[in-house]
């Protein structure tokens, strides 16, 4: 099985790569398979949970870092 990789981008989404499972709140499950989802942060996409670019233009502003 392939190994699956989260990059975080700067002020952009969360790049998934690799095979994922998605899991809504009511306990639904979604398998994605697509080589990499980008994931919203920002929290003004229209296609929730996903990316859709509207951190673009909504001034949304990140620099997290991964810590260990």
């Amino acid at each position: 099985m392939s190994e699956t990789k989260i990059r975080v981008r700067d002020n952009g989404p969360f790049l998934v790569e690799g095979p994922i499972t998605l899991e809504d709140a009511d306990g639904n499950t979604y398998t994605i398979d697509k080589p990499t989802v980008a994931l919203c942060r920002c929290g003004q996409s229209a296609n929730r949970p996903f990316c859709d670019g509207a951190h673009k233009g909504c001034g949304f502003e990140s620099s997290e870092r991964v810590t260990s």
